[in-house]
């Protein structure tokens, strides 16, 4: 139930963010007590996101229910295509998404929790302390600063997460991703283009392209260093429309900040009584930047392991039921040093694209 403040003074327990993370977090932990659920942006929110659910996602939203029709865009499912620009390679893949809109997907996850969660909106966190008896948190509301407190916090409040800063865990840099919503003046086909180019800059990694109705987005991922991202945005759109005329005016758009995963040390289940999921946690793709599939995982783990341990353990129990994700991101941080670089994407033109669509599969 949504609120425009907290109700009580104490909670069982209380996450930061009302993304999926949050969301499922919430959802599993409300099983122990009442939680609340804060967000820093107004209701319902809005993150910039392609808007892709692929098999990982649906397979674990399944148990939450049907996903409505209505959430899903035209063309229904996208398929990942590698596309090396200069050299016209094109390799189509077996790696299908589901099409929809990502603002309405949010808005969805929420009916799904009980009624002993309770929601506020444009309420940011300020401030995290912890002792033996729990966790105190400052929030601030209108302007207003007001402390509650729990047994156990969940941060899931995304690559900038305050609760991720307030445990001093060592800073990791965020990279840049810009997307514009442009007007399509016939049809492209059904496919997530996945771009590289060579002559944006070093700081460039790729572009993208996905159909979404009447629009498509085309997004950019600038690297850190990276100077003056919307000029060469604004390059790569001139460039791609050069082949595309069916990409029209961009309508508007939006910028969005993700964890630049190189490391183990980026990825941190959390401290003491606090939980970290999501992105909040390291908890992404650092290899394609895919965050839905383990933004709902982790979140859920999370909840899971509050609900079942006591408050002193949840995050040992946390950490153990993440470390087939953990061995995941850390797998394909081995592979990135390869990926990104220049002789990487050349050979990867060359792979059968059998091969290719194996590949992606664990993107």
């Amino acid at each position: 139930m949504t609120h425009a403040m907290p109700i009580s003074e104490r909670y069982t327990t209380i996450v930061a963010g009302a993304g999926p993370a949050g969301v499922l977090a919430a959802y599993h932990a409300a099983v122990k007590g009442p939680v609340l659920l804060v967000e820093a942006m107004s209701l319902p929110r809005y993150k910039s996101c392609g808007g892709m659910l692929h098999h990982h996602t649906l397979r674990t939203l399944s148990e939450y229910g049907q996903l409505p029709e209505e959430l899903v865009l035209s063309p229904r499912t996208v398929r990942f295509r590698y596309h090396d620009w200069d050299r016209r390679v094109l390799k189509p893949t077996n790696l299908e998404f589901l099409n929809v809109d990502r603002a309405r997907f949010d808005e969805w996850l929420t009916t799904l929790l009980p009624h002993n969660v309770e929601i506020v909106g444009n309420c940011s966190l300020r401030d995290v302390r912890q002792d033996s008896r729990g966790v105190t948190v400052t929030l601030r509301r209108d302007g207003k600063d007001i402390e509650v407190s729990c047994e156990n916090l969940i941060g899931a409040d995304g690559g900038r997460s305050q609760v991720r800063r307030a445990l001093g865990v060592a800073s990791t840099s965020t990279y840049v991703t810009l997307q514009d919503f442009v007007k399509l003046e016939g049809p492209i086909e059904p496919y997530f283009d996945c771009i590289y180019m060579r002559d944006i800059g070093d700081e460039y990694a790729y572009s993208y392209v996905v159909p979404k109705g009447d629009v498509a987005i085309v997004g950019s991922v600038y690297y850190p260093r990276t100077k003056r991202p919307w000029e060469k945005q604004d390059m790569t759109l001139d460039i791609l429309r050069s082949a595309l005329p069916q990409l029209g005016t961009s309508v508007s758009r939006e910028a969005a900040a993700a964890l630049y995963l190189r490391g183990r040390a980026d990825v941190v289940p959390g401290r003491g009584r606090v939980l970290l999921a999501g992105e909040a946690g390291g908890f992404m793709s650092p290899s394609s930047g895919e965050g839905i599939s383990y933004a709902v995982n982790s979140g859920r783990l999370a909840g899971l392991a509050v609900a079942q341990s006591d408050s002193t353990q949840a995050l040992a129990a946390y950490t153990a039921l993440t470390t087939d994700i953990r061995a995941n991101l850390f797998r394909k941080m081995r592979w990135l040093p390869v990926m990104e670089s220049a002789i990487g994407k050349v050979v990867a033109g060359f792979v059968p694209t059998p091969i290719v669509s194996r590949v992606t599969q664990g993107l």
